[in-house]
């Protein structure tokens, strides 16, 4: 007896949520049309697909199993999908984009409405995350990354190369005063990122510098948001190393140790290769690279 697709399209959509009732909502069913959708296709395989308990299900090992391969069909439909519908005259279509939260927050989402004055038929969904979103499972078309992409099989490019800066409000800097050297940052308060989810490896350089290797100096306050640090920092809360491509967010603040030696800060447009010929990933790739380009110009 052949799969059938709407109850595979439930056990989908169950699996995710890992309740009847809040696949019901995603799906826009009853809790007892999805219970009974899940019972047939489990009489249909002859296997039980979820464990049930009170607070919630759990796959069992068959659930998973089938739970894999149909993430992947469904990943490969709606890439399938988005590619046949898209215009061929003129790119069309959503466009998913995942970014770290502070370069989408600051550099990325105040560009848009210039990507959407070019590209009007294409709609973008824009999320914020410092993980790695699985792009090969499409759960974005395209990713801006501060590092090199660590999953196999996904085309990148090198879009840019950002140094760090150290800043701090006129305020703190007025009462704490101005490090002269390196060391000197050992008096005063450090804003750094801490060990949640960092976007790279080298973000919290800055507790480390001009310390022995191993022994950092202690952070007065850890963020896990650059947006957050830097609005820390105009309180005036302490120090923090900021990336350049803040750019006039940094306005108002001081700079110290303008000579301070920092890691350099790599982004990268990331995208799987079925989305190769896409005109949607295609134009806004361009016109990414165009916009770091002025801004490098200017």
């Amino acid at each position: 007896m052949p799969l059938d697709w709407d109850k595979l399209r439930v056990f989908h959509a169950v699996a995710e949520a890992g309740s009847f009732t809040h696949a019901g909502e995603t799906l826009n069913l009853s809790q007892s049309a999805v219970s009974r959708q899940i019972q047939a296709l489990e009489e249909s395989l002859r296997v039980p697909l979820f464990h049930r308990h009170a607070r919630g299900l759990i796959l069992t090992e068959p659930g998973e199993t089938l739970n894999r391969t149909v993430r992947e069909v469904f990943a490969k439909l709606a890439m399938t999908e988005a590619l046949l519908t898209e215009s061929r005259e003129r790119p069309a279509g959503r466009l998913k984009v995942t970014s770290t939260a502070g370069f989408g927050n600051v550099w990325l989402a105040p560009r848009l409405h210039r990507f959407l004055r070019l590209y009007a038929e294409v709609s973008v969904v824009l999320l914020l995350d410092d993980s790695d979103l699985d792009l090969a499972m499409r759960e974005a078309d395209v990713a801006i990354r501060m590092h090199p992409p660590r999953q196999p099989d996904l085309i990148q490019r090198h879009l840019a190369t950002f140094g760090w800066r150290v800043f701090g409000a006129p305020s703190y800097l007025k009462a704490a005063g101005i490090p002269q050297r390196v060391e000197d940052l050992d008096a005063h308060r450090i804003i750094c990122w801490g060990d949640h989810n960092p976007p790279n490896d080298q973000i919290n350089w800055l507790v480390e510098a001009g310390r022995r290797p191993g022994a950092p100096r202690r952070a007065a306050v850890e963020i896990n948001s650059q947006t957050g640090i830097l609005r820390a920092v105009r309180s005036g809360l302490g120090l923090a190393a900021l990336p350049e491509y803040m750019g006039p967010e940094l306005d108002g603040l001081l700079r110290v140790l303008p000579e301070v030696k920092s890691p350099r800060l790599d982004a990268y447009f990331v995208y799987p290769e079925e989305l190769r010929h896409s005109k949607r990933v295609a134009v806004f790739r361009d016109f990414v690279v165009a916009e770091l380009a002025a801004g490098a110009a200017g």
